[in-house]
């Protein structure tokens, strides 16, 4: 007696199906032109999940997954759901704690109540997802968003149409995870959230304009507000090379001018320069002692390392401030 054919679906990982073919040479899982719109497929799912049955590569596009719980228990990897297709499914209050999502389509799925805990879903399409009251504290997204690689790639190859779109797509889902992030009062998940979606942003500039060159300083100077240590970088930077310009063109220090000499012994001329560091220390933050002084262009030197100097650390302040009171 023949045995009845099985579903041909066989992950990109190397996992086979084991369930019936319905005759299109899928199972109803992995039947992409079974049309599940509105089907009430929570229990059946939990079912299937529950048995063994393959999770990867489902289609389950605007099906009614509501209140859908999959969460292995005692297991530390959970269900992997990589390559499945859930466009605009009902996932409202669903529990997948733990689940693994890579490679897979999320976009515009219902995920309000959701429990999004610990869940891994990389490179996947999470745009125009709904985000109301969900669970998203260590969710993991990989290095970049699904749109974020292909707006690289699409950059590389001169598709600047397609890129300038698919940076747009990124900013979009950085935005709805920075709101879903404040809504859970995961304050400093927020912060990485507003970082990106702002670079996201910056990308869309036209290279070389006002906005874009605009954007890369403030990037480089706080990180868009969200990183001090930018700041501290950015300050140390400053100190050291207008030391080197007070070293180069000189300082008064006591009648006597400190500079580089080139006939001058390794020691000396390491002397001057700790005593233009020491200088530019003072200068930059505004203390202003006075037993050193700049001559001639050093004073227009030291006059704007004492205006950065007073804005840098004003500036830390309140980058520090706003991350220490999340």
């Amino acid at each position: 007696m023949n045995s009845k054919p099985k579903c041909q679906y066989t992950s990109p990982d190397g996992h086979k199906c084991q369930e019936i073919d319905m005759g299109s040479g899928y199972c109803f899982w992995h039947d992409a032109k079974f049309d599940k719109s509105g089907l009430e497929l929570s229990h059946k799912l939990e079912r299937y999940a529950k048995k063994g049955g393959l999770l990867q590569g489902l289609e389950l596009k605007r099906a009614n997954l509501e209140g859908l719980n999959l969460v292995k228990f005692n297991d530390h990897n959970g269900y992997d759901l990589s390559y499945s297709n859930f466009y605009r499914a009902n996932l409202h209050g669903a529990h997948l704690f733990n689940s693994t999502i890579r490679n897979a389509s999320l976009m515009k799925a219902d995920l309000r109540d959701a429990n999004l805990h610990c869940c891994k879903i990389e490179n996947t399409n999470i745009l125009g997802v709904k985000l109301n009251a969900t669970r998203i504290d260590n969710l993991v997204l990989g290095d970049k968003l699904l749109q974020e690689s292909q707006a690289i790639e699409a950059a590389k190859q001169k598709k600047t149409d397609d890129a300038q779109d698919l940076y747009l797509q990124s900013e979009e889902i950085y935005r709805l995870l920075r709101k879903g992030a404040e809504q859970q009062g995961l304050f400093e998940m927020a912060g990485k959230y507003t970082y990106s979606e702002l670079r996201m942003r910056h990308a869309q500039y036209p290279k070389y304009s006002k906005k874009r060159l605009v954007s890369s300083f403030i990037d480089m100077l706080c990180g868009y507000g969200e990183k001090p240590e930018n700041v501290i970088r950015f300050s140390l930077g400053m100190i050291l090379l207008c030391a080197l310009c007070y070293f180069m063109l000189g300082i008064n220090y006591n009648g006597d001018v400190i500079q580089f000499a080139a006939n001058a012994p390794l020691k000396q001329n390491l002397h001057s320069m700790l005593n233009c560091f020491y200088f530019s220390v003072v200068t930059f933050t505004t203390l202003g002692y006075g037993d050193i002084t700049p001559v001639g262009i050093t004073r227009l030197i030291a006059t704007i390392e004492a205006f950065i100097g007073s804005f840098s650390l004003a500036l830390f302040v309140v980058v520090f401030v706003k991350r220490m009171t999340r």
